[in-house]
């Protein structure tokens, strides 16, 4: 999930729905020193685990979509990388598009952008819709090869603004 970023170039990193910090640990070893970098998680007891487990992360109980806000007040200009872990397939397609508009927003031209998604939810129409939406948005939208081994089986998509 991480691996694909520039992390030599990249100053202003957001994360979207950090779960249990796995993928915010990555984020923290890749991180250049003098990248700003916070993550958006709406479940308290989320984010609590991943205070928890990356205790020099601020993390926000908030909704992607306000990620403008909190990006203002982070100090962050502009956004080059975000590394998402939002359910997507799950979500109504007002809330897809809050958060997706939010994110093409504060993204650079060139800025990156990665979330994953399930087999089993590809199918679903939110998840039918929400592939078509990052190929309308994004300049670039490439998917990982399947991990088979995730149960359930994942796979990432990599997309250029």
């Amino acid at each position: 999930m991480v691996e694909w970023f520039d992390w030599d170039t990249a100053r202003g990193v957001v994360e979207y729905g950090p779960g249990t910090g796995v993928f915010t640990e990555g984020v923290t070893r890749r991180l250049h020193p003098d990248a700003k970098f916070f993550a958006i998680e709406r479940s308290a007891e989320l984010a609590a685990i991943t205070r928890n487990r990356c205790p020099d992360v601020t993390v926000h109980e908030e909704s992607a979509a306000d990620v403008a806000r909190l990006c203002q007040s982070a100090g962050i200009d502009q956004v080059d990388a975000i590394i998402c872990g939002l359910p997507w397939a799950s979500f109504p397609e007002s809330l897809q598009r809050s958060i997706l508009d939010a994110t093409l927003d504060v993204l650079r031209p060139g800025g990156q952008f990665a979330t994953f998604a399930y087999w089993q939810g590809v199918v679903l129409p939110a998840g039918v819709r929400f592939s078509r939406r990052l190929r309308e948005s994004f300049s670039e939208v490439h998917r990982s090869p399947t991990v088979w081994r995730n149960l359930p089986p994942a796979f990432v998509y990599r997309c250029t603004k």
